[in-house]
């Protein structure tokens, strides 16, 4: 795949780009190696807990870490994101508590953390309306002169969305500093890519106006590099760039879905030897830059976030029923109000 922008190999091998100069000290590169391994045990208590009745839905990232990791550790304190509902990846660099993340898929918010505080907006369940989102907030810091770039995530079966084909006009046409993200792990839902498209995503950008590029989704060396590039675009004024992560969705597209059902299990196997963390794994290991403690030390780090991860899931307190009706409107609303005091009636029919 000639047009794929990669930097490590899935043997671990490093390799230049001459598009995407690229260098990592040792440390840096086990920051990395850091977070993708707590994003993956997160991620993986998360569906554990999912199956225990303790969330309603989960939406797993599982292969999809570098992607995450490595985009989100180009943005800059004050840039913005609006993901979708798989960005756990983001969510973690962006500073979101696990419980606050848990709260929306236990049912006992409405999302869970401060938009403003983390730079990210809420998790969009609706496909793509978020991208719409992103390209006006993007607007409004153009206009403001702030030297900000927002990103905006997505998956490759948005990109069949209206919404995101609007999105790509309205940022191409207004020259917004927007980054789009669409990581393409090759499935939606159980529709495959070859359904969806004619021509590889990224080429999609030329016909709004501006640049795509096609990464190594699971090269988080790659994902970096150009995170770094296309945001640096954004903020100096030179507009969108839509990047494609070509990855792979390892497990299922929510809790609720059996991939078993319309996929080979050979092609999983073929990308499981793609693995973002292994990949660097073996990086570290041959370049001598990581140790057996430093990876026994990182276990028991994930083991201990396990722990907390399952308590404090399940310290989550649950909300007053009547509390739905909150913030709905800004101010009074005539048909909210019988229907608030409609459901009241019916919760006094119960025993305490």
């Amino acid at each position: 795949m000639t047009d794929l922008v990669q930097l490590l190999t899935p043997e671990g091998e490093r390799i230049d780009h001459p598009g995407y100069p690229f260098e990592i000290s040792g440390e840096e590169a086990r920051g990395l190696f850091r977070d993708m391994t707590l994003v993956r045990r997160f991620d993986t208590e998360a569906m554990a807990l999912q199956r225990q009745g303790e969330l309603g839905l989960w939406a797993p990232l599982l292969g999809q870490e570098a992607a995450q990791i490595g985009t989100a550790r180009a943005l800059r304190p004050e840039d913005f994101v609006f993901p979708s509902y798989r960005e756990h990846g983001i969510a973690y660099v962006r500073g979101v508590p696990p419980a606050n993340l848990l709260e929306l898929w236990r049912c006992v918010s409405y999302g869970g953390w401060d938009a403003e505080k983390h730079r990210l907006a809420g998790y969009a369940l609706v496909i793509g309306a978020q991208t719409l989102q992103a390209v006006g907030y993007a607007m409004g810091v153009q206009r403001d002169g702030a030297p900000e770039a927002v990103l905006a995530c997505f998956g490759d079966g948005a990109t069949s969305q209206g919404d995101v084909n609007e999105a790509f006009v309205w940022a191409g046409a207004q020259n917004a500093p927007v980054v789009f993200l669409c990581q393409n792990n090759q499935w939606a839902i159980s529709a495959p890519l070859e359904t969806q498209a004619r021509v590889p995503l990224y080429r999609r950008a030329s016909g709004f106006g501006f640049p795509g590029v096609r990464v190594d989704g699971n090269d988080v060396f790659a994902s970096l590099a150009v995170a770094r590039t296309a945001l640096e675009r954004a903020r100096n004024g030179e507009g969108p760039t839509l990047i494609e992560a070509y990855t792979y969705r390892m497990s299922a597209h929510t809790s609720s879905d059996d991939p078993r059902r319309y996929r080979a299990d050979a092609e999983l196997e073929e990308w499981r030897l793609k693995d973002p963390i292994e990949r660097l794994r073996a990086y570290l290991t041959k370049n001598e830059l990581a140790d057996d403690a430093f990876f026994e030390a990182l276990d028991a780090e994930a083991d201990e976030l396990g722990r907390r991860v399952r308590d404090e899931c399940r310290a989550l307190p649950d909300p007053d029923p009547r509390s739905m009706f909150d913030h709905v409107y800004a101010g009074a609303h005539e048909q909210l109000a019988e229907e608030r005091d409609a459901f009241l009636a019916y919760l006094d029919t119960f025993a305490d």
